[in-house]
């Protein structure tokens, strides 16, 4: 059951992948809504994103399991629990599946699929305990469909699909809640990186990977704003969102509407 007197107090978030592009927007976007905010990520430059916004830091290499584990215990130790998660933290790497580095599957798959696993397992017990929760799995367009040249970026994001609805049906009785968002491309340092590669696998220039190939299927052309999914992310961890779980939101430019 929902704790009607949690509701009234600041609440907990741990938001992975924060010093910059969609990361940042949630962690701004929580702080500012007076959430108390764990901020994670790999690079050491993401403290004075979090400080800036009023959040607490921790530096962490998330393809490392005690490092996941870690990062809930700091929350933990800083707030007294945890009450929202926000699985954002991606990398990506393109190239064909014939060529495609084995170690680069292996990390993919790791930081973006086992993390937000361990993470949510550690976090489990706190919000179970507290009968309130918020998941929220930062997937991608490609959670729903693939891309050439992607192939574990696609294959961790649908991952990640099945993890959201096991979860939402494991923490529906606790009062845990579990979505995926699924944005297009959004203007994110990783979607630049996009760009440059595919420009460089497709022999096309970057203007025309963005015509081309990024906005070929949107029915609004142009790049989504980090700020637009933060919004999403903070309507998902409303007390408004209760009834909204095991749900993967599209917020991809009329991508899928075909």
């Amino acid at each position: 059951m929902t704790s009607t007197s949690h509701s009234e107090a600041p609440r907990v978030a741990v938001v992975t992948g924060s010093s910059s592009g969609i990361g940042r927007a949630v962690v701004e976007t929580l702080a500012a809504r007076g959430q108390r905010v764990l901020a994670v990520d790999f690079n050491p430059e993401g403290r004075a994103v979090a400080e800036s916004a009023g959040a607490h830091f921790f530096e962490a290499d998330l393809t490392d399991g005690a490092q996941c584990r870690g990062a809930i215990d700091t929350a933990v130790e800083a707030f007294g629990g945890v009450d929202i998660l926000v699985n954002n933290a991606g990398i990506q790497h393109v190239a064909d599946i014939a060529h495609f580095p084995e170690e680069k599957w292996r990390q993919i798959l790791d930081l973006m699929l086992t993390a937000p696993f361990l993470l949510t397992q550690a976090a489990w017990p706190h919000m179970q305990r507290g009968g309130w929760g918020r998941i929220v799995n930062v997937a991608s367009i490609h959670a729903k469909v693939a891309s050439p040249g992607k192939a574990a970026y696609v294959s961790a994001k649908h991952g990640l699909i099945g993890l959201t609805r096991t979860a939402a049906l494991e923490g529906g009785e606790h009062g845990i809640t579990a979505n995926a968002i699924c944005p297009a491309y959004v203007r994110t340092p990783l979607v630049e990186k996009q760009i440059a590669d595919q420009a460089r696998l497709n022999a096309m220039d970057e203007a025309e990977v963005v015509e081309k190939i990024m906005l070929a299927g949107a029915a609004v052309k142009r790049l989504i704003e980090p700020a637009e999914v933060a919004e999403l992310v903070a309507y998902l961890v409303s007390d408004g969102a209760a009834a909204v779980t095991g749900a993967d939101w599209g917020i991809d430019l009329g991508w899928t509407a075909r």
